[in-house]
């Protein structure tokens, strides 16, 4: 097996990527204490390897694991450059993401079948290279390549929902699209392999990140993703991705807001 490439200096600044179902940051270790998050989270120690420590107990060193949400961990980093892809949790994505791994702990599987090519292409992933290598990384990842929905009147629904002006609840955009709101909640999840509810809160990220990657403050990027306060989208996000807006907006970061691939994909 060859020697798993070591970094020595990893592109200054830091990045994330943020997408409708998954996000990817892109740079300095964040050195979170003890957390948890709401999605599944893919850790890559691109210069160096990192420990994982399941509050239940043990330790386990890798260059990639996989932690599933809600399981609470410590991680120490032992270098300067991390990847963390976060995947909604029952995604495709994720379900082929979690057939990547040989080795299962706790929840939290280590050893991406294909590591060395990940930690390689990983080195490369600046917070300014184009989004097709980003989407590339995440396919070689994750082991599944985003395809269109479907059904059109899913597309249009996830559309109108990254898109929308004010929040929209599913009752009215059901009657847009010629069904019952409980049709459309299950055609929805059927689609999407998310809730109405998890994608809909995808989307006020997306809204917020947008916002700040316009250059605006928290208080606006709240108001701008519907959260009720800027405390209120600290909280969510915190639910969600086990660490503050404000952690992840203390590194000197860029912001890249894209569209959900399979929206625009070819059938």
């Amino acid at each position: 097996m060859p020697a798993l490439p070591r970094i020595r200096r990893p592109p200054a600044g830091a990045a994330v990527w943020l997408w409708p179902g998954r996000a990817l940051y892109a740079g300095p270790s964040l050195r979170l204490g003890p957390h948890s998050g709401a999605v599944a989270c893919l850790a890559v120690g691109v210069d160096a390897p990192f420990t994982v420590q399941p509050l239940t107990g043990g330790e386990l060193r890798a260059r990639t694991a996989l932690i599933a949400p809600r399981v609470r961990h410590q991680l120490t980093t032992s270098g300067d450059h991390m990847l963390f892809l976060y995947l909604e949790p029952g995604s495709a994505d994720d379900r082929a993401c979690r057939t990547s791994f040989t080795t299962n702990q706790d929840q939290i599987l280590v050893e991406h079948r294909h590591e060395h090519d990940l930690l390689t292409d990983a080195a490369r992933l600046s917070p300014h290279i184009p989004v097709p290598q980003v989407t590339a990384w995440i396919t070689k990842a994750t082991g599944h390549t985003r395809t269109s929905y479907p059904d059109p009147r899913i597309t249009a629904a996830t559309r109108r929902l990254i898109d929308a002006r004010q929040p929209l609840p599913a009752a009215p955009l059901a009657t847009e699209l010629g069904m019952s709101e409980s049709r459309f909640l299950r055609l929805f999840r059927d689609g999407t392999q998310t809730s109405y509810r998890r994608f809909r809160l995808w989307a006020q990220m997306h809204r917020a990140a947008r916002s700040l990657a316009a250059g605006h403050n928290l208080t606006r990027a709240a108001a701008d993703g519907y959260f009720a306060s800027p405390s209120h989208l600290s909280t969510a996000f915190h639910a969600m991705f086990g660490l503050t807006p404000t952690a992840l907006l203390s590194q000197n970061l860029t912001i890249h807001c894209l569209d959900d691939p399979s929206l625009d994909a070819i059938p």
